[in-house]
């Protein structure tokens, strides 16, 4: 009896597939104290092959610099035991702002891919309105920037019920001079 071929997923299958668990990973963080619509996931470029994942943590480690991206590859690179992420991808549910995109230049990933732009993030949150395409253009370090890609998708984490409460919770403190 024949055996059924084995088909190969093609990178945007592969990217589909990695953006999709990215966002499962992400909303787990809505039955949470510190919701975040924020995730990353950096994997081996040739492989495929999973290095890390995280997500934004700036109201629970009180540091403005603790996005999901920034953590990611901080993570990932403890974890290599090197500054450098040659090699590996990275996956973002939102477009990496200018302080994560210039952090994935430093690492020297090979490429970053994102769902949800900056702008529909800034529907929600402030953002600085710097594309990434724009730092990774003005660098002298290489990085393939793509997306947005899956952005329906990765816009459901911010329009979650969840994630809105959250939000509104967050711009109310703010407007009473507390922090959430």
């Amino acid at each position: 009896m024949a055996r059924p071929k084995k088909t190969l997923q093609t990178p945007a299958s592969l990217d589909e597939l990695r953006m999709r668990e990215l966002v499962a990973f992400t909303a787990r963080t809505f039955d949470t104290a510190f919701p975040s619509p924020f995730g990353a996931l950096i994997v081996h470029t040739k492989t495929g092959k999973e290095l890390m994942r995280g997500t934004n943590a700036v109201m629970r480690e009180n540091d403005p610099s603790s996005h999901g991206e920034t953590r990611t590859v901080r993570l990932a690179c403890k974890k290599l035991k090197r500054p450098s992420l040659v090699g590996y991808t990275m996956y973002s549910t939102c477009e990496p702002c200018p302080m994560c995109m210039a952090n994935a230049l430093w690492a020297r990933l090979d490429r970053v891919v994102y769902g949800a732009t900056i702008e529909d993030a800034n529907r929600h949150t402030l953002q600085i309105h710097v594309s990434a395409v724009e730092v990774a253009r003005r660098s002298d370090m290489d990085c393939i920037v793509e997306g947005p890609f899956q952005r329906d998708l990765c816009n459901t984490l911010f329009d979650d019920p969840r994630m809105q409460k959250a939000f509104k919770k967050r711009s109310s403190a703010k407007k009473n001079g507390k922090r959430s």
